[in-house]
Parts: C-alpha cells; sequence; structure tokens
C-alpha cells in the first residue's frame, strides 16, 4: 500500500505527458471563488511575489510591464523610422517566448506560463472591438461608390491578383491538407485595410498627399470586397458538414447586415437630428450606440463569426464626422489606441513560438512561399496599375508598397483563426512574424522613396510679388478658418487695387479640422451654390467683394478637411497647382476694440502658419487684425482713406512688404507712409545685391512721392539700437489702419539689437511681434510678409 501511495504523489508531482497535434498541457492551480484584491505585500513578507496570486495586481503590473517595454522598444527603435504598432509587436516577442518568457521565474510569476493572461487578454479583446468600431466610424463607406475610377481599379486589382497567385500556389503541392487554412490565410494576405493604410500615412505625415489620398480611396474599395470575401469563405467551412447549415448562416448574416444599414443607419441621423447645431450629443445617445455596438459583437459571435464583425458593421453605419462621428472618436479613441490597442498587439504577439514555425517543414515551406507570391502578386499588380496611370516610377513604387502594408487587422483575422483552430500554431508564427517583418521595412521604404515635403514644393520659379510683371494677374491664396478671419481678409484684398491691366484671382480655402474620420476631404465650390453647407457658409461673404468689383476679381472657393499637423499639405498644393503669388494666412490671436484678446492662442494655427513658412512655394502674409480701425468699419464711398505704414529696414522680405504696399498705393483712397529706419553705425561701403536692390526700390519711391496719382509719404527715422526702434514703433501704432512689416526672420541689424530675445511672436518678425505685443497696447492691424523661399 506504501509503494501504490508513493507511486501515486509521484504521478501526481509529475507533470502530465504532452498530448498529440502539437498541444502541452500544464498543470494549472486556481482559485475559487477568485481572488481580486490582496491583502498587501506585508500580508507575507517572506513570499512578496504572492500578491501576483490575485487577479487585479497581476492585471496591473501586466499592463506596466507591456506598456513599458512597448514604449522602450519605440523610444530606440523611432529614430531609424519604426512605427509604433511595429513597436508594439517587437514588445510582445520580447515577453513571449522568444526571449524573456525563456526566463522560467520571470513566466511563472508574471504570466504562469501562459494561463495569467487570461484577464490582460479579454479585457484586451473586449478594447480592440471599441477600436475597430471606431475605426468603422471614421470609414466612409461612400467612398466604394463616389472615388475615382482609378480608384476602384486600383482597389480591384490589389485584391484579387494575389488571391488567384495564392490558390495556384495551394493547387501546385503535392500537400493537399488544410484546405480551409490556405484558403483564409490567401485571402488575408490579400487585403489591404483600410484602418491599416490610415494609420501608415499618418504616421508617414503623407495622409493629405495626392498618394495618400489615392491609398485611402483604393484601400477602401479593397477593405469591404476582402471583408465580403473573408466572410463567406469563414461562412463555408460549415458546407462540408452541412449545406442546410451554411444556408442558414448564410441567410441570417444576410438578414444582419441589412437591418444594420437599414434600421442602426437611419436611427443614427435622427440623433444627429436631434443633436442642436454645434451643440454636444447626448450622453445618454453615446452609451445607447456603444450598448448596441456591444450586442452586435456578441449576435456575431452567436453565429460562429468574429465578436469584431457586428461592432465594425455598427460602426460603418454612423456617418462619419461631426456631429455624431466625431463625438465617439474624441470620446474613445485615446483610450482605446492608447491603452487596448497596445495590450491587445502585445498579448497577441506573445503567442508567437519561434520553436512552432520549425515544428511542421512542410507547413512552414508552403507558408513562405504564399506569403511571398501574394506580397509580389499584390505589389507588382498595385505598380501596373499605378504606373499605367503615369504615376513616376519612384512614386508608383511607394504607393505600390502602401497598398501592400500590413497591420492590426491583419493580426487579429490570424488570431482569431488561430482560436478556432484553422490556423495551425505554425502556420501562426510564421504569419504574425511577416506582418512584423512588414509593419518595420515598408515603412522605411516608403519614407525612402516618397518625400514630398523635401522635394514637392521647392521654389524654383520665382513666385512672389516682386517679380510679378506689372500687367500679370495677381494671384492670392486665402486660409480662412471661421467667420471671424473673413472679415479682415477681404479688407486687405480691398486694398489690393485691381485693375483691368491687373485683376485678381483669389482662392479661397476654408480649412477644417478633420475629427471622427480618416480620409481627408477637399472640395471645390460652385458658384452661385444653392446648398448652404456650414464649410460654405464662411465663404459667402467674399461673393459681394467679387460682385462688388466687376470682373476685376475672380473668386473660386474651396474647403479642406484635414488633421492640423497636415492642413499645410492642402495650402502649399494648391499655392503651387494655381501659380499663387501670395498666400495670405489669419494670426492665431483675435484682438477686441479693446486691445484685448478675444479669443485664447489656438496653437494648431499657430503649428500651421509655422509649417506654411517652411515650405510655401510663394511669399506669405499673415495678417494680425486687432479690429479696432478696420476698413469696413468706414463708409465705402469716394471720400473715405486709409492710411497704411510700411516700416523698412532692408532685405528679401522688406523688398517684398513695399511692393505690396506700392501696388496698395495705387487707390486713391489709401495714403501710404515709408518709415525708413536706418542707424549712424551703417557703413556706406558695404554693398550687396540686397542692399543695392533696397536703394533702388527706395530712390522709386521717393520719385513718385507727391506724384503719379498716389499719395505717398517719406520718412527717413535713425535708430541705432533696439531700444529707439522699439520707442519709435510704439510712436507710430495710433497713426495707421495697417502696417506692413517684412518678417525678416534670422536676418540681425543694428536696429533691433536685443529684441529678438524678447520676441514673443517669432512667426512675426522682430517687428511684427512689437506691433503686436500686449505691452504697446497696439491698435493697428499689421500684415507680416515673408518673400518665397526658393531655389536660387
Amino acid at each position: 500500500m506504501a509503494d501504490l501511495l508513493k507511486s501515486m504523489s509521484m504521478d501526481l508531482a509529475s507533470p502530465p505527458p504532452y498530448l498529440s497535434y502539437r498541444n502541452g498541457t500544464v498543470a494549472v492551480c486556481i482559485f475559487l471563488p477568485p481572488k481580486v484584491n490582496s491583502a498587501g505585500i506585508w500580508f507575507d513578507p517572506a513570499a512578496p511575489s504572492e500578491i501576483l496570486r490575485f487577479s487585479l495586481p497581476l492585471l496591473e503590473v501586466q499592463l506596466l510591464v507591456i506598456f513599458s517595454i512597448t514604449h522602450l522598444v519605440y523610444a530606440i527603435l523611432k529614430p531609424l523610422g519604426v512605427t509604433f504598432f511595429a513597436s508594439q509587436m517587437f514588445a510582445g516577442v520580447i515577453l513571449g517566448p522568444a526571449v524573456l518568457g525563456r526566463i522560467t521565474p520571470f513566466d511563472d510569476i508574471l504570466f504562469k506560463r501562459g494561463s495569467g493572461l487570461e484577464i490582460v487578454e479579454t479585457i484586451a479583446t473586449f478594447g480592440f472591438s471599441i477600436f475597430l468600431f471606431l475605426m468603422a466610424v471614421k470609414m466612409d463607406v461612400r467612398e466604394v461608390f463616389t472615388s475615382t475610377r482609378r480608384a476602384k481599379v486600383i482597389g480591384i486589382a490589389s485584391l484579387l491578383p494575389p488571391v488567384v497567385v495564392g490558390l495556384i500556389a495551394y493547387q501546385s503541392q503535392s500537400d493537399k491538407l488544410c484546405l480551409m487554412e490556405r484558403t483564409m490565410g490567401t485571402t488575408i494576405e490579400s487585403l489591404t485595410s483600410f484602418s491599416v493604410i490610415a494609420w501608415l500615412l499618418e504616421d508617414l505625415k503623407i495622409g493629405n498627399s495626392e498618394l495618400g489620398r489615392l491609398a485611402l480611396s483604393s484601400s477602401t474599395v479593397c477593405n469591404l470586397f476582402a471583408l465580403l470575401i473573408i466572410n463567406v469563405v469563414g461562412l463555408s467551412r460549415h458546407l462540408h458538414q452541412s449545406t442546410s447549415l451554411f444556408v442558414k448562416d448564410l441567410g441570417v448574416a444576410v438578414v444582419f447586415v441589412t437591418l444594420v444599414f437599414v434600421m442602426v443607419r437611419p436611427l443614427m441621423f435622427w440623433i444627429i437630428r436631434e443633436t442642436p447645431q454645434g451643440g454636444p450629443v447626448k450622453g445618454a445617445h453615446i452609451v445607447f450606440i456603444i450598448m448596441i455596438a456591444i450586442g452586435c459583437s456578441i449576435f456575431t459571435n452567436w453565429l460562429n463569426q468574429s465578436p469584431f464583425l457586428g461592432a465594425f458593421l455598427v460602426g460603418l453605419a454612423i456617418p462619419d464626422g461631426p456631429p455624431l462621428g466625431s463625438a465617439l472618436v474624441d470620446k474613445f479613441d485615446c483610450f482605446a489606441r492608447g491603452v487596448f490597442l497596445v495590450a491587445y498587439v502585445t498579448t497577441t504577439t506573445m503567442k508567437v513560438n519561434p520553436e512552432n514555425v520549425f515544428s511542421d517543414p512542410e507547413r512552414f515551406k508552403f507558408s513562405i512561399i504564399f506569403v511571398v507570391s501574394t506580397f509580389l502578386a499584390k505589389f507588382i499588380s498595385c505598380f501596373i496599375a499605378s504606373f499605367w496611370g503615369m504615376m513616376p516610377f519612384r512614386d508608383a513604387s511607394a504607393f505600390s508598397l502602401i497598398m501592400s502594408s500590413k497591420g492590426v487587422v491583419e493580426l487579429q483575422y490570424f488570431a482569431g483563426y488561430r482560436g478556432v483552430k484553422i490556423l495551425s500554431e505554425s502556420t501562426f508564427s510564421v504569419l504574425v512574424l511577416n506582418i512584423l517583418v512588414n509593419a518595420t521595412i515598408l515603412p522605411i521604404i516608403v519614407k525612402f522613396l516618397y518625400d514630398p515635403v523635401s522635394k514637392k514644393y521647392a521654389g524654383y520659379q520665382k513666385r512672389n510679388l516682386m517679380h510679378l510683371k506689372p500687367d500679370a494677374e495677381l494671384r492670392v491664396l486665402a486660409c480662412v478658418h471661421g467667420s471671424e478671419s473673413v472679415r479682415a481678409i477681404i479688407d486687405v484684398l480691398d486694398l489690393t487695387c485691381p485693375t483691368k491691366e491687373s485683376p485678381i484671382v483669389i482662392y479661397v480655402l476654408h480649412m477644417i479640422e478633420l475629427v471622427g474620420r480618416d480620409s481627408p476631404v477637399f472640395m471645390a465650390h460652385q458658384k452661385h451654390e444653392n446648398k448652404l453647407v456650414s464649410s460654405y457658409e464662411n465663404i459667402l461673404d467674399f461673393n459681394p467683394y467679387e460682385e462688388k468689383n466687376g470682373g476685376l476679381v475672380t473668386l473660386n472657393a474651396f474647403t479642406a478637411i484635414s488633421l492640423p499637423k497636415l492642413m499645410h499639405e492642402d495650402i502649399c498644393t494648391m499655392a503651387l497647382d494655381n501659380q499663387t503669388s501670395l498666400v495670405l494666412l489669419p494670426f492665431h490671436k483675435k484682438w477686441s476694440l479693446h486691445g484685448s484678446v478675444v479669443e485664447d492662442e489656438n496653437s494648431k494655427i499657430r503649428n500651421l502658419n509655422f509649417s506654411i513658412l517652411h515650405r510655401a512655394p510663394c511669399s506669405i502674409g499673415i495678417l494680425v487684425d486687432c479690429g479696432l480701425r478696420s476698413c469696413t468699419q468706414k463708409p465705402v464711398n469716394s471720400f473715405s482713406s486709409y492710411s497704411i505704414g510700411i516700416v523698412f529696414l532692408g532685405g528679401k522680405d522688406d523688398q517684398e512688404a513695399l511692393t505690396l504696399a506700392k501696388r496698395m498705393s495705387h487707390d486713391s483712397r489709401v495714403n501710404l507712409t515709408l518709415i525708413h529706419l536706418i542707424s549712424d553705425q551703417e557703413s556706406e561701403n558695404a554693398m550687396d545685391w540686397d542692399t543695392m536692390m533696397d536703394a533702388e526700390m527706395l530712390k522709386d519711391f521717393k520719385q513718385n512721392e507727391g506724384g503719379g496719382g498716389c499719395n505717398l509719404t517719406y520718412k527717413q527715422v535713425i535708430s541705432n539700437n533696439g531700444k529707439q526702434t522699439a520707442n519709435i514703433i510704439r510712436s507710430i501704432t495710433d497713426d495707421y489702419d495697417l502696417v506692413i512689416v517684412g518678417r525678416r526672420c534670422g536676418v540681425d541689424s543694428v536696429q533691433t539689437a536685443g529684441l529678438s530675445e524678447w520676441s514673443e511672436y517669432p512667426e512675426l518678425g522682430v517687428i511684427g511681434d512689437l506691433l503686436t505685443s500686449m505691452v504697446l497696447d497696439s491698435r493697428v492691424s499689421v500684415l507680416v510678409v515673408q518673400q518665397q523661399l526658393y531655389v536660387g
């Protein structure tokens, strides 16, 4: 009996034998009921790790370790161009069996040989369904029908050839096992996900480029068709069991999708109608929508489909953009992307075991073959479709790589089909590692091949006011962000004196922040448009100005909806395409009638102005409207007059400002005064090209003073230091309606010595900053001009 008991105890102590089909059995101890909160580290000082036997401390430590390693890896690899998503996967590999998982104490304490991941995996999976729901909200399904023919062709071409090539590779194999695994793997590898492409373009900051817009439109087409194919193939796995079961599942799925778009989408529009114009969406409506998404996830899971599918379809039924789509994104996107997504990607990648990759040589061989073949098929088909459309070779190569990118959507498909035993451990490991390689290398190559910032806006042609011919039309791009900046910009345009010899063509661009959607929008407004959409209402005030000038002014109105950090792409592209000579921008602050700030500082507009100053292919003007002595407050008749002053120190920017001021002086209502700041310390023998140009322009101004039908006044003022200049600027602020100055960025002079150290707004230059400083209590509007930065 003693020997029997000893034998039994040895059997209980030793681990059970491994089961077949590459599955292992390990002994796991659990507590029932589960223990959530611990009694603290002092409950058992001899074994502090015992605190991790409780679920809440274990979850918190796991999340802390995941986030720490993820951000550490990203901080190391970011300078190399590695994306944050790839860093999350690297963190999963490090925490998994490949690296830290091999350390037995670490794995036993933190992850308990895989059994301690259930809670964090459950939370991450639930959060990922919210993430996919939000990705669908930001996706515009209408692009499938409204996109260009080119985008539709590329979208279909990026899907069908990889599927065909993958199936041909399967048929070429002598081993015809695992039909469902091969078919599903090939279909997913052929997918181009809209969410993955949008995220990649955001990381590369090219979402507003022509290449980015085409990629978003094409991926939308490919994504929806691939979603249909994947789910039909997924349902077909029941076909060999029972035809009636397959027909029933297919019928229920069709009815479910129909109900989502027939019932849920009208309900969303009702919520939008119930939301006041410009007001927030009710919290009860937000909660109701989330409950619908969760309920649909449960329903699709009952249908033996992925629970993510239900939430994704509900998201597609919600109109993107404000007010509803943007409200959902504002409330949940930060937490879903910053917490849930990181946990999901990392825990999913932790399941990759390098030992499983080579455990089945036949599966490994075929996995490599169909991964490479589908990638090449997708790349070549996209390259041919884009290059055939007259896209340059480098751009076509970059576009094809973008369309071949893999990401979190493919990862969740592989994880889901691994869970239902469609994908084996060997195939799953190969496919996930392929995503890691793809997500690491492709963005670096794309950034090398396509860099619109460094070359696209380089000004090899001089598009500025100085080099504009006297009889040429003046083309101005006026950017507005809201109704508050429209009136001031019209005032300045009204002073540019359009004539028959030199008419004005105005391109008005209304900039709107992209919220609640991933695809940027660029639309042109037709003249006398009857549909008064909110974006067009801010442009309507320009129509009377065009009509008043009777053929001397031509107006073209546009609206661009994009991310603030990419708005400069739309502005610079439009300025380049329309060959404008001046981009007119509003300042990021607005003053009241008493000189106090009405609106707080808008850092997004300020950063946008900086980006345009560095990249614009023409000259730039930043208008600071103090709202005191606006031209529109004076009666519009022949007797009204406007006093304009220009502070001139010299240099390209001052020359450009003087050119604009001289054009304004041709208006009989304008009295122009040039204030030339000189120093006793200036050397008369120092003559470079800019100094010669300064002297020539000043000579021309003096010759026209008091004649030629222009009201010109020249004043020469001596200033030997920054303090004297500040006193001079302070003394003239109440004498003029508008003061024009050059930005003179990086130009040092005796007159401005020491002033740059106190500059609050460097985008305005030293003189512009003095005029708009709150210390001076300025009551004059200011126009700061910077000449085009061209390649000489």
